[in-house]
């Protein structure tokens, strides 16, 4: 009981503010250009999203569903990518980077098109490799990480060709969003 209790007091006083101190200013605008420059090399597009704490009805749904950690991570990064409108690109291949401060938890969603083709062990790996540098204390490099493992794989899966009749589209914005 002490356990959730300290949980819900980590995710109350969490908030944007320590999302936006964790990567600040300059960091949010490296982040942005490599998400940039990762999509004028692929079809795909990349979300970050940086949470400092779940609102009150996810930890209410915690307590009384008996969800784990890992359920209650991804039910809220699953919605912030429909939120963010990730599920809204045309090759249906975009991807949220999701990082949860309350928890050090990182949660990768990817949209069924690049679903299809990359398995789950991927992913997992990917995020285990990203929770490890938030517990380092290492939160932007597993982000700059994130990113280029990302990037990678929907370069293997939807490369930009340069013969492509159309012009690279930038379908989602390329800032970090802070929550």
């Amino acid at each position: 009981m002490l356990g959730s209790f300290k949980r819900m007091l980590r995710h109350g006083w969490l908030d944007q503010a320590d999302a936006r101190r964790l990567v600040g200013p300059a960091e949010a605008a490296r982040l942005r250009a490599q998400v940039a420059a990762s999509e004028r090399l692929h079809t795909g597009q990349i979300r970050i999203c940086i949470e400092g704490g779940l609102p009150l009805s996810y930890l209410w749904r915690h307590w009384r569903q008996h969800l784990t950690r890992a359920e209650l991570v991804r039910q809220r990064a699953v919605m912030m990518f429909a939120k963010l409108r990730v599920w809204d690109t045309e090759h249906n291949n975009g991807v949220l980077i999701y990082l949860l401060l309350a928890e050090r938890a990182i949660e990768l969603v990817a949209d069924r098109g690049l679903a299809r083709v990359v398995g789950p062990d991927t992913w997992q790996v990917m995020t285990g490799r990203l929770e490890q540098c938030l517990r380092n204390g290492r939160a932007e490099q597993g982000l700059h990480d994130a990113i280029a493992d990302v990037s990678a794989l929907l370069e293997q899966h939807f490369p930009r060709r340069p013969a492509d009749a159309t012009p690279a589209v930038n379908e989602l914005p390329d800032e970090p969003v802070f929550r």
